[in-house]
């Protein structure tokens, strides 16, 4: 199995420690979060990695992995961005964003996943997001279950009410589903580029969400790998202050 880390973003919410690093790069209890990254994914038996840069990449140089870099990652957003690496997409894999902590149980159950494409659901999200001011709820990006656990909406704009979980930003693909994925993306890449493609105004600004959505549109089943907590998101300076005193207890 392999893992393609996506860590191209500037990290604006995280000014002004990201005016000098990129976010991946920020010290968590004495070492780079990319640094724990690649620790966890040792951990669970994935040795095969691979980063894709963008913002800043000269300073994201740690050992250990190969790099792709998004030289247009101003222009563009995480979908985009992942496809740069996209020759490691052939394989059992994990795709997971930068900006996030996760313990290794939480890793462990996303590689068991039997499906062919499966993403990390946490249950208990609303928890997370009290008395976090920078980041609200409404911003989440929540799913909405189906039967048997799968996906049947994704996203920023799904009424919160009705959501059971928020995607953590982590995602397995078999081999068959990186076929799969490869497939839909570059379809609806000549279909949607320079158009709007599900919350994305353009396609080359698409998240790894819209992706997903348009997968579940297409009736290819994508499996809710459901945790309760264990997966935190990095995206403001409360977050960066949260997840230090977090590193710092254990």
């Amino acid at each position: 199995m392999k893992a393609v880390i996506i860590a191209a973003g500037i990290g604006k919410r995280m000014r002004p420690l990201t005016d000098s690093l990129p976010k991946c790069m920020l010290n968590f209890n004495g070492k780079p979060l990319l640094q724990k990254h690649f620790e966890l994914l040792h951990s669970c038996g994935i040795d095969d990695i691979s980063v894709v840069r963008g913002y800043m990449a000269g300073k994201i140089s740690l050992s250990g992995a190969k790099f792709y870099d998004n030289d247009r990652y101003e222009y563009n957003n995480i979908l985009n961005s992942l496809m740069y690496a996209e020759p490691q997409i052939n394989k059992d894999m994990v795709i997971t964003y930068s900006d996030i902590y996760y313990t290794k149980e939480v890793l462990a159950k996303l590689i068991q996943s039997p499906f062919d494409i499966s993403v990390i659901g946490d249950l208990n999200w609303r928890k997370a997001y009290v008395n976090r001011d920078g980041h609200p709820e409404s911003e989440a990006e929540s799913i909405q279950l189906g039967a048997d656990n799968k996906v049947a909406k994704i996203g920023k704009r799904i009424e919160k009410g009705s959501a059971q979980a928020e995607f953590m930003g982590m995602m397995k693909l078999s081999e068959k589903g990186c076929g799969i994925f490869k497939e839909t993306f570059h379809s609806s890449k000549k279909r949607f580029w320079g158009n709007p493609f599900h919350e994305a105004d353009v396609f080359e600004k698409a998240y790894l969400t819209d992706m997903i959505q348009e997968l579940v549109d297409a009736k290819i089943d994508v499996h809710c790998v459901s945790i309760q907590g264990g997966c935190v998101e990095i995206d403001t300076l409360q977050d960066y202050e949260n997840v230090k005193s977090l590193f710092n207890k254990v």
